[in-house]
Protein backbone atom coordinates (compact mmCIF):
# COMPACT_ATOMS: atom_id res chain seq x y z
CA UNK A 1 0.00 0.00 0.00
CA UNK A 2 1.28 3.42 -0.86
CA UNK A 3 1.64 6.06 1.86
CA UNK A 4 -0.80 8.31 0.06
CA UNK A 5 -3.49 5.61 -0.07
CA UNK A 6 -2.95 4.82 3.64
CA UNK A 7 -3.35 8.48 4.51
CA UNK A 8 -6.62 8.79 2.56
CA UNK A 9 -8.00 5.59 4.11
CA UNK A 10 -6.98 6.74 7.59
CA UNK A 11 -8.60 10.09 6.99
CA UNK A 12 -11.90 8.50 5.90
CA UNK A 13 -11.84 6.18 8.90
CA UNK A 14 -11.15 9.08 11.27
CA UNK A 15 -13.97 11.10 9.72
CA UNK A 16 -16.47 8.23 10.15
CA UNK A 17 -15.36 7.70 13.74
CA UNK A 18 -15.79 11.41 14.48
CA UNK A 19 -19.32 11.46 13.03
CA UNK A 20 -20.38 8.38 15.00
CA UNK A 21 -18.88 9.78 18.21
CA UNK A 22 -20.50 13.16 17.70
CA UNK A 23 -23.94 11.68 17.10
CA UNK A 24 -23.66 9.37 20.11
CA UNK A 25 -22.55 12.13 22.46
CA UNK A 26 -24.95 14.82 21.37
CA UNK A 27 -28.10 15.42 23.38
CA UNK A 28 -31.34 13.90 22.14
CA UNK A 29 -33.45 16.01 19.85
CA UNK A 30 -36.43 17.53 21.67
CA UNK A 31 -39.44 18.52 19.61
CA UNK A 32 -40.50 22.12 19.59
CA UNK A 33 -43.74 22.48 21.57
CA UNK A 34 -46.80 23.73 19.71
CA UNK A 35 -47.70 27.24 20.72
CA UNK A 36 -51.19 28.23 19.59
CA UNK A 37 -51.62 31.62 17.99
CA UNK A 38 -52.90 34.36 20.25
CA UNK A 39 -54.88 36.30 17.68
CA UNK A 40 -58.04 34.89 16.13
CA UNK A 41 -58.35 35.01 12.38
CA UNK A 42 -61.59 36.79 11.48
CA UNK A 43 -64.08 34.69 9.56
CA UNK A 44 -65.33 36.12 6.33
CA UNK A 45 -69.02 35.54 5.78
CA UNK A 46 -69.84 34.79 2.13
CA UNK A 47 -72.58 36.82 0.60
CA UNK A 48 -74.67 35.77 -2.30
CA UNK A 49 -76.00 38.44 -4.54
CA UNK A 50 -78.60 37.42 -7.08
CA UNK A 51 -79.74 39.87 -9.63
CA UNK A 52 -82.62 38.31 -11.54
CA UNK A 53 -82.84 39.24 -15.15
CA UNK A 54 -86.44 38.08 -15.41
CA UNK A 55 -89.08 37.34 -12.78
CA UNK A 56 -89.22 33.69 -11.77
CA UNK A 57 -92.64 32.08 -12.09
CA UNK A 58 -93.24 28.79 -10.33
CA UNK A 59 -96.27 26.81 -11.41
CA UNK A 60 -97.54 24.27 -8.90
CA UNK A 61 -99.64 21.47 -10.27
CA UNK A 62 -101.50 19.42 -7.69
CA UNK A 63 -100.92 15.67 -7.80
CA UNK A 64 -103.93 13.50 -8.51
CA UNK A 65 -105.40 11.83 -5.45
CA UNK A 66 -104.96 8.09 -5.30
CA UNK A 67 -107.49 5.94 -3.54
CA UNK A 68 -105.51 3.32 -1.61
CA UNK A 69 -107.60 0.38 -0.42
CA UNK A 70 -107.15 -0.43 3.25
CA UNK A 71 -106.30 -3.91 4.45
CA UNK A 72 -108.37 -3.61 7.60
CA UNK A 73 -111.37 -5.81 8.00
CA UNK A 74 -114.54 -4.51 9.56
CA UNK A 75 -114.78 -6.37 12.91
CA UNK A 76 -118.46 -7.14 12.25
CA UNK A 77 -117.60 -8.78 8.91
CA UNK A 78 -114.56 -10.84 9.93
CA UNK A 79 -114.52 -14.55 10.75
CA UNK A 80 -112.64 -16.05 13.73
CA UNK A 81 -110.68 -19.27 13.39
CA UNK A 82 -107.71 -20.98 15.07
CA UNK A 83 -105.84 -23.91 13.52
CA UNK A 84 -103.66 -26.14 15.71
CA UNK A 85 -100.26 -26.74 14.04
CA UNK A 86 -98.06 -28.59 16.56
CA UNK A 87 -97.00 -29.21 20.15
CA UNK A 88 -93.79 -27.25 20.73
CA UNK A 89 -93.09 -28.61 24.22
CA UNK A 90 -94.26 -31.63 26.26
CA UNK A 91 -95.43 -34.06 23.56
CA UNK A 92 -98.55 -36.12 24.38
CA UNK A 93 -97.79 -39.03 26.74
CA UNK A 94 -94.70 -37.39 28.31
CA UNK A 95 -93.81 -38.75 31.79
CA UNK A 96 -93.79 -35.99 34.40
CA UNK A 97 -92.76 -36.42 38.06
CA UNK A 98 -94.99 -35.40 40.98
CA UNK A 99 -95.19 -31.63 41.57
CA UNK A 100 -93.11 -30.67 38.50
CA UNK A 101 -93.75 -27.35 36.73
CA UNK A 102 -94.86 -27.92 33.13
CA UNK A 103 -94.28 -25.22 30.50
CA UNK A 104 -96.64 -26.27 27.68
CA UNK A 105 -96.49 -24.44 24.34
CA UNK A 106 -98.54 -24.94 21.18
CA UNK A 107 -97.98 -23.48 17.72
CA UNK A 108 -101.27 -22.27 16.21
CA UNK A 109 -102.33 -20.14 13.28
CA UNK A 110 -104.88 -17.37 13.18
CA UNK A 111 -106.64 -18.86 10.16
CA UNK A 112 -109.59 -16.48 10.35
CA UNK A 113 -109.98 -12.96 8.96
CA UNK A 114 -110.18 -11.21 12.37
CA UNK A 115 -107.10 -9.93 14.18
CA UNK A 116 -106.82 -11.25 17.75
CA UNK A 117 -106.39 -8.47 20.28
CA UNK A 118 -106.40 -8.29 24.09
CA UNK A 119 -110.16 -9.00 24.16
CA UNK A 120 -109.64 -12.56 22.84
CA UNK A 121 -109.35 -15.27 25.50
CA UNK A 122 -108.10 -18.85 25.92
CA UNK A 123 -110.32 -20.77 28.38
CA UNK A 124 -110.15 -24.10 30.18
CA UNK A 125 -112.92 -26.38 28.83
CA UNK A 126 -112.26 -29.78 30.38
CA UNK A 127 -110.00 -32.40 31.89
CA UNK A 128 -107.58 -31.55 34.69
CA UNK A 129 -106.88 -27.86 35.41
CA UNK A 130 -103.46 -28.71 36.93
CA UNK A 131 -103.13 -25.42 38.87
CA UNK A 132 -103.41 -23.27 35.73
CA UNK A 133 -105.73 -20.22 35.66
CA UNK A 134 -109.13 -20.98 34.07
CA UNK A 135 -108.78 -18.14 31.54
CA UNK A 136 -105.83 -16.40 29.85
CA UNK A 137 -105.42 -13.70 27.23
CA UNK A 138 -105.13 -15.23 23.76
CA UNK A 139 -101.88 -14.24 22.12
CA UNK A 140 -102.52 -11.16 19.92
CA UNK A 141 -102.05 -12.17 16.28
CA UNK A 142 -103.02 -10.70 12.94
CA UNK A 143 -105.08 -12.72 10.53
CA UNK A 144 -102.96 -15.31 8.69
CA UNK A 145 -100.06 -15.28 11.18
CA UNK A 146 -98.78 -17.96 13.52
CA UNK A 147 -98.68 -17.60 17.30
CA UNK A 148 -97.33 -19.56 20.25
CA UNK A 149 -99.80 -20.23 23.06
CA UNK A 150 -98.26 -20.98 26.45
CA UNK A 151 -99.71 -22.22 29.76
CA UNK A 152 -97.79 -23.17 32.91
CA UNK A 153 -99.18 -26.25 34.69
CA UNK A 154 -98.17 -28.11 37.86
CA UNK A 155 -98.20 -31.92 37.93
CA UNK A 156 -100.36 -33.44 40.73
CA UNK A 157 -98.93 -35.70 43.46
CA UNK A 158 -100.88 -38.74 42.27
CA UNK A 159 -99.77 -41.16 39.56
CA UNK A 160 -101.94 -41.37 36.46
CA UNK A 161 -102.78 -40.00 33.03
CA UNK A 162 -104.00 -36.40 32.89
CA UNK A 163 -105.41 -34.33 30.05
CA UNK A 164 -106.24 -30.62 29.97
CA UNK A 165 -108.37 -29.07 27.16
CA UNK A 166 -108.51 -25.39 26.14
CA UNK A 167 -110.53 -23.33 23.64
CA UNK A 168 -110.25 -19.85 22.06
CA UNK A 169 -113.11 -17.36 22.61
CA UNK A 170 -113.87 -14.09 20.79
CA UNK A 171 -114.74 -10.77 22.56
CA UNK A 172 -118.44 -11.76 22.53
CA UNK A 173 -117.69 -15.00 24.40
CA UNK A 174 -118.19 -17.30 21.39
CA UNK A 175 -115.86 -20.32 21.06
CA UNK A 176 -113.97 -20.75 17.79
CA UNK A 177 -111.28 -22.86 16.14
CA UNK A 178 -109.52 -26.09 17.09
CA UNK A 179 -109.33 -26.87 20.81
CA UNK A 180 -105.81 -27.49 22.15
CA UNK A 181 -104.83 -30.25 24.60
CA UNK A 182 -102.08 -31.37 26.90
CA UNK A 183 -101.84 -35.07 27.78
CA UNK A 184 -99.26 -36.28 30.35
CA UNK A 185 -98.49 -39.30 32.52
CA UNK A 186 -97.59 -38.39 36.12
CA UNK A 187 -95.17 -40.81 37.83
CA UNK A 188 -93.45 -40.96 41.22
CA UNK A 189 -89.89 -39.60 41.24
Amino acid sequence: MTPRFRFAASRKLFLLFSICLASACSSAHTPTPFIPPTAQIPLIEPTLIIQPTQPVVVKITPLPTIDIPTATVNPEDCVNNLTFLSDLTVPDGTNIVHGATIDKQWLVQNSGTCHWNVDYRLRYIGGALLDAPEELALYPAKSGTQAILQITFTAPFADGEYESAWQAFDPDGLAFGDPIYMSIVVVAP
